[in-house]
């Protein structure tokens, strides 16, 4: 397991000095986040945060927090699961003809979790998890919202997004302030598993203490989850 001192030269995503907000790209869509705008809110009285990003590296995004006083950790957890499927793979490609092959889901999920989001419990305030619930398989995903829930100490919060109905183009994430996200069109790493529903959503997360969604007319609910 890493220690917060090694998760920091490893993997802390950027430097202490904050930046202007950066403007859309082309191809991009700003959205107006009330879930960002409270998130931020529950934040505020927080000194020397820890956050984790589990999108792609977002140099906006970064400053963006590191100008708030956070520290702020990287994880493209959808990525780092796309490169432990694709060495499963494989790995049973690779397995002497006759032998019998069993694929375990459960198992493959834990041997996932074993090798990635190993910080300490309760290393952070915060979490950004954008999107990626929609594209967890079945196994994995009760697992990753368990293991992000010990992650984050007593009173600390994640913001997710969940598609209500299953998209059809894939989207990085960037803070552009305080109530305005940038979707930045991007190649999928893989297929959306889901569009959940909310039910699903309270019972998926019904070891946090409390939850508030916000639902918006791009088909995109905010969720708002605190420990």
């Amino acid at each position: 397991m890493n220690s917060p001192s090694k998760v920091r030269t490893g993997r802390e995503a950027g430097t202490a000095a904050a930046s202007a907000a950066a403007p859309a790209t082309a191809g991009t869509q700003l959205r107006v986040s009330n879930g960002l705008k409270d998130f931020l809110w529950l934040l505020s009285d927080v000194e020397r945060g820890h956050l984790l990003d589990l999108g792609p590296v977002s140099q906006t995004t970064v400053s963006f927090f590191t100008g708030k006083g956070f520290k702020v950790y990287a994880e493209d957890l959808l990525r780092s699961w796309k490169a432990h499927l694709s060495a499963e793979e494989e790995r049973l490609r690779r397995a002497p003809a006759g032998t019998a092959v069993v694929v375990d889901a459960a198992m493959r999920a834990q041997a996932f979790l074993d090798a990635n989001l190993s910080y300490p419990e309760e290393t952070f305030h915060a979490v950004l998890a954008w999107d990626v619930f929609d594209y967890l398989e079945g196994e994995l995903l009760p697992r990753a919202v368990a293991r992000l829930c010990s992650l984050l100490r007593p009173g600390g919060v994640l913001l997710a997004m969940f598609h209500s109905k299953m998209p059809e183009q894939f989207h990085r994430y960037r803070v552009i302030d305080a109530q305005t996200v940038d979707l930045v069109p991007s190649p999928s790493p893989m297929a959306p598993q889901r569009a959940l529903q909310n039910r699903e959503l309270l019972n998926l997360f019904g070891a946090f203490r409390s939850s508030k969604t916000f639902v918006g007319r791009d088909q995109l609910r905010e969720g708002l989850f605190t420990k």
